[in-house]
């Protein structure tokens, strides 16, 4: 009888122990999955408003003043200033959201350490999506506005310069198309943000939660 009892008392020393090792488990997971969902969050409201921001920075609507901002070259006649500030725009408009762009950036290896380095492409592409924007800004304000109507062009060197000129002016305008190319790439990236932070607001499989249960 005394074996049985001593047997009892280690089984019951034996199985609390485990149900605080247990608890201890459950506790650290719940710990690091809340910690998880507040960075997925943080990511995703970040990307939402870069969204809108980029939406805002493309906008085709313009006030007759803005990129007036520009510091103007010494011998800039006024066409070359009109196009040059129209172009300029979108910087005078970025730095109004800046904010939104740098505290993205500063999250990524946060994020990349709790989901995966190949969450790092979330961050490469969408700061591509901006660098597009300011890239087909330079482009069309020095080169394609400059030229158009203004050189001599003919035959396929005309046709090259318009299709050019339009495929800049698709990133640098947003006219609301399903086709845009910015909307498509921006949908992609949320796509895959969306995808690296899914497992996180789904109810896990709690299988050790018997194994926690008091005993009396």
């Amino acid at each position: 009888m005394t074996e049985l009892i001593t047997l009892a008392q280690a089984g019951a020393v034996l199985a609390a122990c485990w149900a605080i090792i247990s608890g201890i488990g459950a506790w650290k997971r719940e710990f690091i999955g809340k910690r998880q969902i507040e960075l997925a969050e943080q990511v995703l409201a970040k990307f939402f408003e870069i969204k809108d921001a980029i939406v805002l920075i493309r906008s085709p609507f313009s006030r007759t003043d803005e990129g007036s901002t520009r510091k103007r070259g010494e011998y800039e006649s006024p066409e070359t200033t009109q196009l040059l500030d129209r172009a300029f725009i979108v910087w005078e408009r970025y730095s109004k959201k800046e904010n939104a762009f740098v505290d993205f950036n500063t999250l990524k290896y946060r994020f990349m350490a709790s989901f995966g380095v190949q969450t790092e492409q979330i961050f490469i592409e969408t700061n591509a999506v901006l660098n597009s924007i300011f890239v087909s800004a330079q482009m069309l304000g020095t080169h394609y506005w400059q030229r158009q109507g203004r050189v001599q062009m003919e035959g396929e060197e005309f046709k090259q310069h318009l299709v050019g000129m339009r495929a800049h002016e698709g990133v640098f305008w947003d006219m609301g198309s399903e086709q845009d190319e910015v909307r498509i790439k921006l949908k992609s990236i949320q796509e895959m943000l969306d995808a690296a932070v899914k497992p996180c607001f789904q109810e896990p499989m709690r299988t050790y939660t018997w194994l926690t249960i008091p005993w009396r």
